[in-house]
């Protein structure tokens, strides 16, 4: 019996594909401030990594190389979401080492990992797998195991917006650009 379920749950297994409507949630990073994938999306694409252990050294290589390449995501105005189901207290400490930009979501309950399906079986340990996430929360990239690890395919995958690249710098609150300065009268 149990293994008739094992192979139900593997053929109805839900992991979103490329070109699915990713699932939305709303959760809270290691600092405490909560992120909601439907909001985010509108920003920009939304990197969604999922990583089986804090401190292991597939997980290091992987999150030091989104560190190393934060500002390739930036440029395509995209964001990070570091999921393990790791405790937050763990998590922290990893993203304090690693000296991290970026976000880390401890999901120990598994709740998000089991939204995407990518649980280990018989533990709650997510699998490696990263979604690239676009606008209407449609998924543009799938990486799993050691090509989720190669994090250049992931970030090549995140789309710059249109008109991004000719969109000058917002100039700070309350101040006047230069160029649409009043002229000076006699």
């Amino acid at each position: 019996m149990l293994n008739s379920l094992l192979v139900v749950g593997w053929l109805s297994a839900a992991i979103p594909q490329v070109g699915e409507t990713a699932p939305d949630f709303t959760v809270k990073d290691t600092a405490g401030t909560t992120y909601t994938l439907s909001e985010m999306v509108k920003k920009g694409p939304v990197i969604v990594a999922f990583f089986p252990k804090a401190f292991t050294s597939g997980c290091t290589k992987e999150l030091t190389a989104y560190r190393d390449r934060y500002k390739d995501i930036e440029q395509a105005q995209g964001q990070v979401l570091a999921f393990s189901t790791d405790d937050a207290e763990t998590l922290t400490r990893f993203k304090a080492e690693l000296k991290a930009p970026f976000v880390f979501i401890p999901d120990p309950d598994g709740k998000v990992v089991g939204a995407y399906d990518v649980k280990m079986p018989v533990v709650t340990v997510s699998k490696r797998y990263t979604f690239v996430v676009g606008e209407d929360r449609k998924v543009l990239k799938v990486s799993e195991g050691k090509d989720a690890i190669d994090v250049s395919g992931a970030i090549a995958a995140c789309p710059l917006r249109k008109g991004a690249a000719a969109k000058p710098a917002a100039a700070p609150a309350g101040t006047t650009p230069p160029t649409q300065a009043a002229p000076a009268t006699k």
